[in-house]
C-alpha cells in the first residue's frame, strides 16, 4: 500500500504564495478530507501531491521517494487522480473514458490486453456504470458522469486515489451517491482516498481523517471530532457554529449561525503572519 506525504512543501503561482512549509501524511487505507476556506490552497496542494505542480521548496514523497524524481508512468501506476471539473472530448463514451485509465500500463511493446479489458470492466462494474458503457458522457446525469470519471481512475488499478471536489455541482442525492461509492471502495478494497471537500458535514461523515488548512498551512488535523470544533471553525473559516453529534452514529456535524467578528484571511499572506 502506497504511502504519500509532504515535507515542508511551499507552493506559489508566480509571486503569490499559496502553501507555506506544509507537512502532512496521508494515512494509508483510510479516507482523508482536506477542508478549508476558498483560496487556502486545497486544490493546489492536491495538484502537488499528484506531481502536477512543482513545489517552490520542500518535497512530496511517495513510498519514501521524492515524487519529482519518479517517472511519470510510475507515478500514474500508483496514484489515480480526478481533477476538479474534468473535461473530455465530445462524444467520448463511458467505456472509452475508463479505458484511458489503462494508458500508464501501455507501451510500444505492451499493447491492449485481456488484463486491460478486465480492469476496465471491473471499474465500470464497481462504479455502477457498466450498463451505461456505450453512452456518451455528455448524455449522463451529473452523478453518473462523476462515477464514470471515477471508473477511469479505478481502471488505473492504483491503491491511492486523489479527488479534487468529487461532489462539485452535484445535488444532494448525487453527492451521496458518489460519497457512498468512495466509502465502499475504501471499506471493501482498502483504497487510500484523499479528497478535497467544501461540505464540512460530508467530510466529517465520510472521512476517517480531516485536514483543515488555513493561511497556507495545516491548522488542525486528525479524526473529525478533533477538527469539527467551534474553535477550529472560528479560526479557520471565520464562522460561529454549534457542533452537534448525530444521534444515530455520533458523527460531529456543524450548524453555522454567524460570522466571527475578526474573520481569518483564507489564503496565505506573509503580512498576516
Amino acid at each position: 500500500m502506497s504511502k504519500l506525504r509532504t515535507e515542508d512543501v511551499s507552493l506559489a503561482y508566480e509571486e503569490t504564495a499559496v502553501i507555506d512549509g506544509l507537512s502532512m501524511e496521508v494515512p494509508p487505507g483510510r479516507i482523508t478530507s482536506v477542508v478549508g476556506p476558498n483560496g487556502c490552497g486545497k486544490s493546489t496542494l492536491l495538484r502537488s501531491m499528484a506531481r502536477l505542480m512543482k513545489p517552490t521548496s520542500g518535497a512530496v514523497y511517495l513510498d519514501g521517494q521524492a515524487i519529482s524524481k519518479l517517472p511519470t508512468r510510475e507515478v500514474a501506476k500508483r496514484l489515480g487522480i480526478l481533477p476538479q471539473d474534468p473535461q473530455a472530448p465530445e462524444g467520448l463514451t463511458v467505456r472509452e473514458l475508463a479505458a484511458q485509465g489503462r494508458y500508464p500500463h501501455q507501451s510500444f511493446l505492451k499493447q491492449w490486453s485481456k488484463k486491460d479489458e478486465r480492469a476496465v470492466e471491473r471499474a465500470l462494474e464497481t462504479t455502477g456504470v457498466l450498463e451505461l458503457a456505450d453512452r456518451a458522457l455528455d448524455t449522463l446525469s451529473g452523478g453518473q458522469r462523476q462515477r464514470a470519471w471515477i471508473s477511469m481512475a479505478l481502471a488505473q488499478e492504483t491503491d491511492t486515489l486523489l479527488l479534487d471536489e468529487p461532489t462539485t455541482f452535484l445535488d444532494m442525492a448525487h453527492q451521496l451517491e458518489v460519497l457512498k461509492l468512495l466509502e465502499r471502495l475504501n471499506a471493501e478494497e482498502g483504497r487510500t482516498i484523499l479528497m478535497v471537500l467544501h461540505d464540512l458535514n460530508n467530510a466529517s461523515r465520510y472521512s476517517h481523517n480531516m485536514v483543515a488548512l488555513c493561511r497556507g498551512q495545516v491548522h488542525t488535523s486528525g479524526a473529525p471530532h478533533k477538527v469539527m470544533t467551534p474553535e477550529v471553525l472560528r479560526e479557520v473559516f471565520g464562522v460561529e457554529a454549534d457542533i452537534v453529534n448525530d444521534p444515530r452514529d455520533g458523527i460531529p456535524l456543524c450548524i453555522p449561525y454567524g460570522l466571527h467578528t475578526a474573520r481569518v484571511p483564507a489564503a496565505f499572506s506573509p503580512e498576516a503572519g
